[in-house]
């Protein structure tokens, strides 16, 4: 149950720090993906690349790690 909690820990804190470099990447948003759109101004979070990246990121750690 801790391996549980450590590695969906792991998987969000991955997508905390890889959305920003998904937006500067500049990919279409899919479905999951929340945009907000005030005035003049519009912020997209991509929701759904950051948890597929994260997720491959911690299968790529859990593999090396042994």
């Amino acid at each position: 149950m801790r391996r549980l909690g450590f590695g969906l820990g792991l998987l969000l804190l991955g997508a905390v720090v890889l959305s920003p470099v998904i937006v500067a990447l500049g990919l279409d948003s899919l479905p999951g993906d929340f945009a907000v759109g005030l005035g003049h101004s519009h912020v997209g979070v991509p929701v759904t690349y950051s948890l597929c990246a994260s997720m491959g990121l911690t299968l790529l750690y859990y593999a090396l790690k042994g």
